[in-house]
């Protein structure tokens, strides 16, 4: 049985997820649809990129990823089907999978023509979800459109190494349920420029000098106890390998969350300094 996931910005509210899923049914019976999100910010390709690559690692080889955020195309826009790590993803070309991807090259990029369909579609998210129907019933990507060996390249919010590798500058491009906020400072571009040196983090007046290893990695000082350390800001790497600026045991209705206490929110530049 194939599987098909689903990662949209197109909310619950409305009938658009159950029509997508019921399109997808009656073209491909024995299949199974998973929900990653429908609650991606409306067009925000940086959110739908780290939350798609934050999440397919989770299924088995083979799955089908649709991604439909930010998909009607302009006139010069494109529509495309990859092959990559062993999974598929099928997306307009606007730069979600270039932050998949980063510096690895799919195997395979086809960008998909609908001339070769054998229907005709109205809307961008129908010729997405027939390239998945197709690919579920074995059809394979080659067939349909044509390979193209480059994607659209992110443009914006991007970490960036400044004044001679002693400062990493990044943004916050995710705030999840819990008010964490996740920056695009992956774990691998820490350690390549840290080199063994001290650092601090800064967003806005704050700073903070540690990274943690997990949520409750604290010192429990004599007489004290972790629930003691609620509320408390900490940074670590999470479980998708980028920094996130966390509050221990987050709450908006008790302790607050690192959103509301620090007043970070989408876009905001984190920074690292490194010093001997």
């Amino acid at each position: 049985m194939s599987i098909i996931t689903l990662t949209t910005d197109f909310g619950l509210k409305d009938h658009f997820v159950g029509a997508l899923k019921g399109k997808i049914l009656s073209k491909v019976i024995d299949v199974q649809i998973i929900d990653i999100s429908h609650n991606i910010d409306l067009f925000n390709i940086s959110e739908a990129g780290y939350v798609i690559k934050s999440a397919y690692k989770s299924f088995p080889e083979g799955t089908i990823h649709l991604i439909g955020v930010d998909c009607e195309l302009a006139a010069s826009g494109k529509h495309l089907a990859v092959e990559w790590d062993n999974h598929y993803f099928i997306c307009a070309d606007n730069g979600i999978l270039s932050i998949l991807c980063g510096n690895q090259n799919p195997t395979k990029i086809i960008e998909i023509d609908v001339t070769k369909q054998s229907e005709v579609y109205t809307s961008d998210i129908d010729i997405l979800l027939a390239s998945c129907c197709q690919i579920a019933k074995g059809q394979k990507i080659e067939t349909l459109g044509n390979e193209i060996h480059l994607l659209k390249p992110v443009s914006e919010l991007q970490a960036t190494i400044e004044n001679e590798g002693n400062y990493i500058k990044g943004n916050i491009i995710y705030i999840d349920h819990f008010g964490n906020c996740v920056t695009n400072i992956s774990k691998d571009l820490f350690n390549k420029i840290r080199n063994g040196r001290n650092f601090e983090i800064g967003f806005g007046s704050k700073t903070i000098k540690k990274i943690h290893s997990s949520y409750s990695d604290f010192t429990v000082r004599e007489g004290y106890t972790l629930k003691d350390y609620e509320g408390e800001k900490l940074a670590l790497f999470n479980e998708a390998g980028y920094l996130e600026i966390a509050i221990y045991r987050s709450n908006p209705h008790t302790t607050g969350t690192a959103s509301s206490l620090l007043g970070l929110k989408y876009r905001d530049v984190i920074s690292i300094n490194f010093r001997s």
